[in-house]
């Protein structure tokens, strides 16, 4: 199964993986926990291009494509194995990131980067995805001073993507859950364990 975090940074995603790992963990089920772009060579290489405090232009095309690369790396390297071998995999971030940043917000074309991600990840999608939703105003100043270069593209853009990620939860009600990320960690905890429980159950991976 692969559980996806997304979301504006700021708004808790990294805290609920890590207490996410630690349940799953402490009911024996094995886990893989990995980031987007990220968690192989070839992506935390990209990872630097894209994120890095650089002031190095990259056309909106291209950023999405360099995205989707790094992507198509981690699913080949560490979400299918880890899939195959009967493990859940956490993942920070994973392809409405991309839908939502470079398309609601950066205007390429939405349809193209759906085909361009399918083939990335050989079809694979995310059984749940957890979208933290918070007002980009407070999650900029959550971030404070330490911005990489997707978080200095200022407030307007992240207006655009926090209506990105509401649109996109529309879409697919059953895929997406919006979380209030203004709620306390523990009661993000409940509902994300809740969740979990109930698409687990069938599987009897949850006790």
């Amino acid at each position: 199964m692969l559980i996806v975090f997304d979301g504006m940074d700021g708004a808790g995603k990294s805290t609920q993986i890590e207490l996410t790992r630690q349940w799953f963990v402490s009911q024996g089920i094995e886990i893989e926990t990995v980031y987007d772009p990220g968690s192989t060579q070839l992506g935390m290489k990209l990872r630097e291009v894209l994120l890095g405090r650089h002031q190095l232009a990259i056309a909106p095309v291209a950023e999405t494509l360099l995205f989707i690369a790094a992507r198509a790396q981690l699913v080949a390297e560490k979400i299918r194995p880890a899939l195959d071998q009967g493990r859940l995999v956490l993942c920070d971030r994973f392809v409405h990131s991309t839908v939502v940043y470079q398309g609601h917000a950066a205007g390429v074309d939405l349809d193209q980067i759906r085909q361009a991600n399918a083939i990335a990840t050989q079809g694979l999608r995310a059984d749940v995805t957890f979208f933290f939703d918070l007002p980009p105003e407070v999650a900029l100043a959550r971030i404070g001073e330490s911005i990489d270069r997707m978080e200095s593209r200022g407030l307007a853009y992240f207006e655009k993507v926090r209506r990105g990620f509401l649109t996109e939860a529309q879409l697919d009600p059953n895929g997406i859950h919006v979380l209030d990320a203004n709620a306390s960690p523990s009661e993000i905890q409940a509902i994300i364990r809740e969740q979990l429980s109930r698409r687990l159950r069938t599987k009897e991976q949850i006790r």
